[in-house]
């Protein structure tokens, strides 16, 4: 990492020794030059810019990059962490080598700490005008915390959403809803009934053993697919590793809550009866996308976007009735599926300008523009004529975008098309522009027209249009008063930073091994992990982070 960020420090210094050098050499200055992509050099100022949540290589040369690079003046050269590495920030900071942009994810209250990053509050009042378009009455949630309410980072998620579809909550093949006569699925029983039945008629899947239920716990994604999915079924929000009393903003560490030991303990009982795939805990990534694609895995517990691949490959290959519903389960009729929950914009995480950077006021007109209308109809749609038409005043995908857009897990790689949406400064996809129009392709109306002709048949039988009409509504769940947990800025070196750290450690083995044990096995294996919660003085930490989430409330003024 120190040897990619020096390789970004030479370049930017030779790309000042030339600007130098010509504005020496015709005896004029080169201030203002490439702002809003004018100025008198041809070539565009290179910034550096490091995701903590890339995973691949990717130069900024596709025809989306290319006219940002035109409007602004500005060229991206990406960094990602290798390997999924967490050590990344902690190794810039070591260095003291930052790049000009950084999304650090949860790393960013370190680089504060570390004076790696600047503030941006006076950047944006003097010349933010699209940022505080952008976020209005809700820029407070930007702010760092009660005892250093500065602004630090932009961007990462949308201001104004709409929810017409969900994510996260475990979802079932489409066959076995035709094959069971469309059956209605509410609860762990009745999911669990489903695909017994299903796989006692279907041991085997174009000549494969059949998956009934299949996890991806052996790497960072145990939170989504294993930690995350309890919760949801207890009927709570996300909130990370937390439970937030909304109105009272009191928090506790999750697993302590009694409706996670009724999960796991069902999840033990779907291992002991074969129902859980016994390489959930083992399987890597690429083994877990491979046999969703392949069709024989029936249900799963995960996000839309960690397994949007699989579902891509299926439709590619004809098994339309392969992909998967979204079902509101939870532990029991008593519950409600959160999964429609506003949590407003949630604030938090976002894209920094470090402190080392030679270039801080272009590197924020940059990220002010990403937040134009002008900007968020070019990254979200794509490019006039080339991506999407103008049909009686009205932004419409052409067939083969909308077509790749769905189904070519390299569409956006490829065009930029939605590719520079997150973690950038978004509208949401609850925006609109100055005309009325949706801000981003992915209205209601266009996602119920992209589902494939199963989902579409399987919604008729059932009489609905969209999968939402299974869940409980917005309006009824209401707005989050506290935001999500999860988005938290954690101090780095706190009690509760590093009581959870351990906890986190010791639940994700505990429970794992809790679910592959003997199920006579599992009380007392759930009651010693408790004892090493407590002792571990699970409480100071529960305490630390009701004392974060009511100062968080009270600086959005959330808490009357």
């Amino acid at each position: 990492m120190s040897k990619r960020l020096s390789k970004f420090s030479l370049a930017v210094l030779i790309l000042l020794g030339l600007v130098v050098l010509a504005a020496c050499s015709d005896g004029k200055t080169s201030d203002n030059a490439e702002k809003e992509g004018e100025g008198s050099s041809d070539e565009p100022l290179t910034l550096t810019f490091f995701n903590a949540d890339g995973g691949e290589e990717k130069t900024f040369d596709d025809p989306v990059a290319k006219k940002i690079t035109e409007k602004t003046g500005i060229k991206l050269e990406m960094d990602y962490p290798v390997g999924g590495n967490d050590e990344a920030i902690p190794l810039m900071i070591a260095s003291g080598e930052y790049p000009d942009l950084i999304f650090a994810k949860g790393d960013i209250g370190k680089l504060i700490e570390a004076g790696g990053v600047i503030k941006l509050d006076d950047l944006i009042e003097e010349k933010g005008d699209n940022l505080k378009a952008m976020y209005g009455d809700q820029i407070n949630r930007l702010r760092n915390s009660i005892e250093d309410p500065s602004i630090y980072t932009v961007g990462t998620y949308g201001v104004e959403n709409a929810y017409w579809e969900t994510s996260g909550t475990f979802q079932i093949q489409l066959d076995v809803l035709r094959e069971l006569g469309y059956p209605e699925i509410r609860t762990l029983e009745d999911f669990e009934a489903a695909l017994t039945e299903y796989y006692e008629k279907y041991p085997e899947i174009d000549g494969q053993k059949t998956l009934p239920l299949s996890l991806l716990g052996s790497d960072w994604r145990w939170l989504i697919t294993v930690g995350n999915p309890a919760g949801f079924a207890a009927g709570l929000q996300d909130d990370g590793q937390w439970a937030v009393n909304d109105e009272t903003g009191e928090t506790s560490y999750k697993f302590l809550l009694p409706e996670f030991k009724e999960y796991f303990k069902w999840l033990n009982g779907m291992n002991a009866k074969g129902l859980l795939d016994p390489e959930s805990f083992t399987q890597t990534y690429d083994t877990y996308i491979s046999k969703l694609s392949s069709g024989r895995v029936l249900s799963v517990a995960d996000q839309n976007w960690n397994f949007g691949d699989a579902d891509k490959a299926l439709v590619a290959d004809g098994k339309e009735w392969r992909t998967y519903a979204p079902l509101p389960v939870t532990l029991g009729e008593e519950y409600k599926s959160q999964a429609l929950k506003d949590y407003g914009f949630a604030g938090g995480w976002g894209i920094a300008i470090s402190s080392t950077s030679e270039h801080q006021e272009e590197a924020f007109e940059f990220l002010d523009w990403m937040a134009s209308e002008e900007a968020q109809i070019l990254t979200n749609w794509g490019i006039e004529g080339e991506n999407y038409d103008i049909v009686d005043g009205k932004r419409v995908m052409q067939e083969d975008d909308r077509e790749r857009m769905n189904n070519d897990p390299d569409y956006a790689k490829e065009t930029g098309v939605g590719y520079y949406v997150y973690p950038f400064p978004q509208w949401g996809n609850g925006a609109v522009d100055s005309e009325g129009q949706p801000i981003t392709p992915n209205s209601e109306e266009q996602i119920v027209a992209n589902y494939n002709s199963a989902e579409k048949e399987a919604l008729k039988e059932y009489e609905m249009t969209n999968w939402i009409e299974w869940f409980p509504s917005t309006e009824e769940l209401g707005r989050s008063n506290h935001g999500t947990v999860s988005n938290y800025t954690i101090p780095p070196g706190s009690d509760v930073q590093i009581i959870q750290q351990k906890a986190d450690d010791l639940t994700e083995q505990k429970i794992t091994q809790a679910i592959l044990g003997d199920p006579a096995d599992f009380d007392k294996a759930w009651e010693d992990m408790i004892a090493e919660l407590e002792a571990m003085n699970i409480q100071k930490a529960n305490e630390e982070m009701t004392q974060m989430t009511k100062d968080k409330m009270e600086l959005w003024e959330t808490n009357e």
